[in-house]
């Protein structure tokens, strides 16, 4: 096939610039900073107390899970329907009417504001199953990466931007009576909401309609999915090296998409950040990622992926252990600079290392729907133990040396998988690693 005119395809890349607003104001800096100021510590609902930030991983805990079971039956509809487009409309409308009605978020009604919370990552990411399976539609085989690309640079400037209009706007009227209301903090929320619905449809207007899959599906639609995971599973019996590094891959992501989530809250709760020096963080950490990201793929093509996987673990695990011992908003600065520049390279480095050792088949759609239900399993597993190791021991510090030990026992797996310096798929065979 040929790749799309390039109206389509900018129109399709758009869609990251509209909803990654979400994923940086909502799931990153603002909400969580505004749950942290609002809430009170602890939290009485449905009839049990709980630990305020505790409480928070329990929320995102449960949404991960909700998405790890939708994930195949959406991948199922996105593979075999003709009606991507449709499905997308609905959870993008979905989420972003959720982040709108975070507006009305406010400490006498804390249940509601977790459940918008749970709704709105619900609609992030089932819109996103169906926006990755336009992608083959609409590009090339050897223009995927060019496109992909586009859209995550898309996604970056588009969050950056708004993301730096809500901070203009939180630090210009944090003195004033409009600003210590929090005012400025549930606009962001509407704003998101808008910006979201807005740009997404540049790309609603320019994707053509989708295409059924020529190829049936061998049971239901709804169960499809799952079937295909467990083909999935029972092949990787066969395949001890991808196994071996999948099964690394969830303990240290374990830890990293827990980070990643949490981060806003260990600040808030445990260093007693403001709002703006919250914000200032997070923007550190994503400009300083795409640094680390192009530093770690040097070095990942100077030695290999998995060195540069094991050099990646062993600076979170220093960073675990430098959070512990964090205490003001200063020392916060340097650990956000250190997690920025790991933060994009693992995540990167992991998902090509995955790609390579793949085995030579044309169902790579069933082994990445795999590969995303072990991600959100693990963030399922990282986050509740984050909540509850901080509800049971008092404070997050311990949580963040609880998760050192994913980190740990994700190392220690990749000492177990090595490859040939042949860089083919077949290059990699199950010899234990006794060096890095």
């Amino acid at each position: 096939m040929q790749t799309a005119s390039k109206k389509v395809v900018n129109g399709w890349a758009m869609y990251d610039w509209a909803n990654s607003t979400y994923s940086l104001v909502i799931t990153s800096t603002i909400f969580p900073m505004y749950y942290t100021f609002v809430t009170p510590n602890p939290i009485i609902l449905f009839g049990r107390t709980f630990d305020r930030d505790a409480l928070a991983s329990y929320a995102i805990s449960l949404s991960f899970l909700i998405i790890a079971i939708l994930s195949p039956v959406l991948s199922s509809i996105a593979d075999y329907k003709g009606n991507k487009k449709s499905f997308m409309k609905f959870f993008c409308y979905l989420g972003s009417l959720a982040c709108c009605l975070m507006f009305f978020f406010t400490k006498d009604n804390i249940g509601f504001g977790l459940f918008l919370s749970i709704v709105a990552s619900i609609g992030y990411c089932g819109s996103i199953v169906f926006y990755n399976a336009y992608l083959p539609e609409i590009a090339a085989e050897e223009d995927q990466d060019r496109v992909s690309a586009k859209g995550f640079a898309l996604g970056y400037i588009g969050s950056v931007i708004l993301m730096i209009a809500c901070l203009a706007l939180i630090f210009m009227t944090k003195d004033s009576d409009f600003g210590k209301q929090f005012w400025p903090e549930k606009i962001s929320f509407v704003l998101v909401g808008i910006w979201w619905t807005g740009f997404a449809q540049i790309t609603f207007s320019r994707l053509p309609p989708s295409k059924a899959s020529e190829r049936r599906p061998e049971h239901s639609i709804l169960t499809n999915g799952f079937h295909e995971l467990k083909k999935v599973w029972n092949q990787l019996q066969h395949h001890p090296v991808l196994k071996r590094y999948l099964l690394s891959f969830f303990f240290y992501n374990m830890g990293v998409q827990t980070v990643m989530y949490m981060a806003t809250y260990f600040a808030a709760g445990e260093i007693k950040m403001e709002s703006t020096q919250l914000i200032i963080t997070i923007l550190i950490i994503q400009l300083v990622a795409i640094g680390g990201a192009y530093l770690f793929s040097i070095l990942s093509k100077a030695t290999n992926n998995i060195f540069s996987l094991a050099v990646l673990v062993i600076c979170w695990i220093g960073i675990c252990i430098g959070a512990y011992f964090t205490k003001t908003a200063f020392e916060f600065y340097f650990l956000a600079f250190a997690v920025g520049m790991v933060m994009g390279g693992i995540q990167s480095i992991s998902r090509s290392t995955y790609s390579k050792f793949l085995p030579e088949t044309h169902d790579t759609a069933s082994y990445f729907s795999f590969y995303d239900v072990c991600d959100k399993i693990g963030t399922v597993i990282g986050t509740l133990s984050f909540g509850y190791v901080a509800e049971v021991f008092g404070g997050m510090r311990n949580s963040v040396l609880a998760l050192m030990t994913y980190f740990i026992i994700g190392f220690i797996l990749l000492m177990f998988v090595r490859r040939k310096k042949d860089n083919t798929r077949a290059a990699f065979e199950p010899q234990i690693v006794t060096a890095i």
